[in-house]
């Protein structure tokens, strides 16, 4: 079942990448089978802007850009209490308003 969203959530959404030198913030760190690279998730602290007709959500970040995601994705949840209140700063305000695309 699909967890419902409401224009104004803080969502965090874990963003896999890969690289040769993992970030401070990085988690779930892995290392690549012969040891060149790793792979690893970021979390990205996002707040929802609003919620689609199909289900997909359009997210804002901290600095404006604008995203799509799937209300789905196994990789975006709600933000819990502690996200919510001690990591507030990461999170863009509630009245953030997003970029058009080209502009960042």
């Amino acid at each position: 079942m699909a967890q419902k969203y409401a224009v104004g959530a803080m969502v965090v959404f874990r963003k896999p990448k890969r690289g040769t030198a993992p970030s401070p913030r990085a988690i779930n760190v892995r290392p690549a089978p012969h040891g060149e690279d790793y792979g690893y998730e970021i979390e990205k602290y996002w707040r929802v802007t609003a919620v689609l007709p199909d289900g997909r959500l359009e997210v804002v970040t901290r600095r404006g850009k604008q995203h799509t995601v799937e209300a789905t994705d196994s990789h975006l949840r709600p933000a819990n209490l502690f996200e919510r209140w001690f990591l507030a700063s990461r999170f863009p305000p509630a009245n953030v308003e997003a970029n058009p695309p080209g502009q960042a």
